[in-house]
């Protein structure tokens, strides 16, 4: 018997004596188990902690494979080498010991202490919350070594969460000094030559337009009149390949980073300041490098013809987006003339993007307004206006022009290797159940063809303008699409309706483009570079985008929760934006900030289940039903900075809140439904309980909410609200916002 049990044993797993190799992401859980994700997607490799060989979450390792089933094809496995650090900077509180100190990581996941010398405390002191450098780990080493690089204030907690987010995302905190001696010895001073070997813009009126906060203007339009009704409009972007040249220790620092990150209160460049705010910027009144698409239009859209090429500028005027719509909407100010005339040409440029295929969904954004602590005191949502569409419209115009442009080019009948910005069609098995969910509003979908869906896209967001379910609609679809890359395989991007697209137009704070730049200088010359590696380029800049990406929602959300703190106990209006077996999610109409609703908070008044094709929750014995789009009341009841999430508790209002008591046809449930026997009696209760209409009373709530008040008390409690409208905030704004262009 014993025998049998040990040759079962044998047979459930397969041992590798010599173990084979695998690249992958390690991956560490809250509970300290590790998954090394395989990049060729063949199946994670689980590995326990004490195999994980100085690898930290977010490497990039080697996993010896050494035990393998046979069914299910699990692995286990140890890490043999680690290929690449994801981050290599901590944020950490510093203990001091008698011969050495040590920081331990701001971390919600498991990791080692690190070891300080005293010669590398830089003066911090027992307790001290400090940035590190991780400088050395050997294999066999139980801690790593680093060094303090900064001392944070105790009472800034903001600035503290605010590195500790891009530090986890892998950017670092600051320059080295090799990066910033390179960047100081570059000249401000544009030598004659260079100025004699570019196209002469410093005479035609050119003007900048950007936020009210913004230091790095990257983009600058030119406009003057032709003959003939036609106008030559210029748009400028900065030169920064003519600065940030291939082998310099600038431009591998560039290409780590690949972006700049964007946070509520600040910016964390891609290149030094030096560079992107001011020999780079094109601030007014000064001689400007640029690289520039200049184009013969005229108030059709129509384009003559176009010279791309280096160029110098000299910016006679600096607008933000406010004042160029006052412009556009006073019909009066500065420059009018050659604003109205660019906004007529931008709308329709609009207008004939949408006509050929474009998707027009909507954008919001949320902004914070800040005290000098960078605590948010208001927040602010704003729309895409005709002044922000006017930029929007000229640089998607000149991103496709230069993509269109090299994708002609071949060399030995290969086409040059560029950073095209591709963008898929819908995948099939997303978009079914939205189809299916847009068809209960009366929405229909002809799929024959990707044109065909982007054209039924557009009818549906057209005819949900203002409608109760238009956010709903248009979060569901946004979700249904592709997410846009960078890659050598030229696939057009569905989005935008371009055959050929890149990125061009944004130098200062995104890598590809730099790259654009590169290539499209080499083209011109009649020598196009051809780069092998250009793809492996744009997959680690693709990366690079969703961690900067990922932060950036990251530093949202911290912000939110940090707001709403001050309204512990207080009510606000919400609609409902996602469900899951566990509860729904609310954004509250006002302030834009989304929070949990738990099932658990729930089962007083019903149990709930989850009706996955139709985006809801339906409780058995009322019918009552939260669905997506839905809106709701709710009790802001715990906001918790270190996991940035909200709680909320649903708070029926029945003379405010519509019925929703909408006929719910049986759904498969979830996994959790006992028996087939007991799954029918479910449905079966719904259909008589939503046939019946049954609502519970008014005074059945209020009888539940005081049995639940009286073992919840200190939960239900009122917080004293703190009124955010009562402090003063400083003339500290968040950041500028990135330009809108995908």
């Amino acid at each position: 018997m014993r025998d049998k049990k040990k040759k079962n044993k044998q047979q459930s797993h397969k041992y590798h004596a010599d173990g084979h190799l695998l690249k992958g992401t390690l991956e560490v859980t809250r509970s300290g188990i590790g998954y090394v994700v395989i990049s060729d997607g063949s199946g994670d490799v689980l590995v326990r902690p004490y195999d994980f060989n100085t690898a930290l979450n977010g490497d990039t390792v080697r996993v010896k494979v050494v035990k393998e089933n046979p069914i299910t094809r699990k692995k286990e496995g140890r890490i043999s080498e680690v290929i690449e650090r994801k981050q290599t900077e901590f944020i950490g509180t510093l203990q001091m010991g008698k011969r050495f100190a040590f920081v331990v990581p701001d971390s919600d996941k498991p990791m080692p202490d690190m070891y300080i010398a005293f010669d590398n405390i830089n003066e911090a002191k027992d307790g001290d919350k400090v940035s590190v450098r991780l400088t050395k780990w050997d294999k066999g080493e139980r801690k790593p070594e680093a060094v303090v690089t900064a001392i944070l204030k105790p009472e800034d907690v903001n600035d503290s969460a605010m590195k500790n987010l891009i530090a986890e995302s892998g950017f670092p905190l600051s320059f080295s000094d090799e990066v910033l001696e390179e960047a100081a010895r570059l000249p401000e001073t544009i030598a004659e030559a260079e100025i004699g070997a570019r196209r002469d813009f410093r005479d035609t009126l050119t003007f900048t337009i950007d936020p009210v906060d913004a230091k790095d203007f990257d983009d600058a339009i030119s406009i003057r009149s032709l003959k003939g009704g036609w106008y030559e409009v210029g748009v400028h972007i900065a030169d920064v390949s003519h600065y940030v040249t291939p082998e310099t220790a600038l431009d591998e620092e560039g290409y780590k980073r690949a972006t700049s990150v964007y946070l509520p209160d600040r910016v964390n460049p891609m290149l030094p300041e030096h560079i992107s705010n001011v020999l780079c910027s094109l601030r007014p009144h000064e001689d400007k490098l640029t690289f520039s698409a200049v184009f013969q239009i005229n108030k059709s859209g129509k384009v003559k013809q176009y010279w791309l090429g280096k160029t110098v500028i000299h910016s006679d005027h600096r607008f933000t987006y406010e004042e160029v719509q006052e412009v556009i909407e006073g019909n009066n100010g500065e420059y009018k003339k050659e604003i109205l005339l660019l906004n007529e040409i931008a709308q329709t440029l609009r207008r004939q993007r949408f006509a050929k295929g474009a998707i027009n969904f909507s954008s919001q954004e949320v902004r914070f307004k800040l005290n000098e602590k960078g605590k948010p005191v208001g927040i602010e949502i704003k729309e895409s206006k005709e002044a922000h569409q006017l930029i929007e419209e000229l640089m998607l115009l000149a991103n496709r022009t230069v993509a269109e442009n090299v994708s002609k080019i071949k060399i030995n009948k290969q086409h040059v290797p560029f950073p095209y910005r591709v963008h898929d069609t819908p995948d099939e098995d997303k978009l079914k159940p939205f189809i299916e969910f847009a068809k209960k509003f009366g929405h229909q979908f002809d799929i024959s063809t990707p044109d065909k869906i982007a054209e039924s896209f557009n009818m549906m967001l057209d005819e949900v303008q203002g409608k109760p379910e238009q956010h709903v609609l248009e979060q569901l679809g946004i979700r249904t699409m592709a997410k846009a890359t960078y890659t050598t395989e030229n696939i057009g991007h569905y989005g935008l309706g371009f055959e050929n697209y890149c990125h061009f137009t944004s130098p200062i704070r995104r890598y590809p483009d730099v790259l654009a730049h590169r290539i499209l200088e080499s083209c011109l010359q009649n020598a196009p570079v051809i780069d092998k590696k250009m793809e492996e380029k744009c997959r680690h800049c693709s990366e690079r985008e969703r961690a900067a990406m990922e932060c950036e929602r990251a530093a949202n959300k911290y912000k939110q929760v940090e707001y709403m703190r001050d309204f512990l106990g207080e009510e606000f209006e919400g609609v409902i934006s996602g469900v899951t077996s566990f509860g729904f999610f609310v954004e509250t109409v006002a302030q834009k900030c989304e929070g949990l609703v738990s099932i658990n908070s729930l089962t007083d008044f019903d149990d709930f289940r989850l009706i996955e094709s139709d985006y809801s929750l339906v409780g058995l014995r009322s019918g009552r039903r939260f669905g997506m789009g839905d809106k709701v009341w709710i009790k802001v009841v715990a906001a918790n900075l270190d996991k940035r999430q909200l709680d909320y508790e649903w708070v029926l209002k029945p003379d405010k809140e519509a019925k929703q008591h909408k006929e719910v046809k049986p759904q498969k449930e979830t996994e959790q439904r006992a028996t087939p026997k007991k799954a029918a009696a479910k449905k079966e209760v719904i259909k008589k309980a939503v046939a019946k209409k049954e609502v519970v009373t008014t005074e059945s709530v209020k009888k539940t909410a005081a049995t639940k008040a009286a073992t919840k008390k200190a939960a239900t409690k009122k917080a004293p609200a703190k009124k955010a409208t009562t402090e003063k905030a400083s003339p500290k704004k968040a950041r500028a916002p990135k330009r809108k262009v995908d």
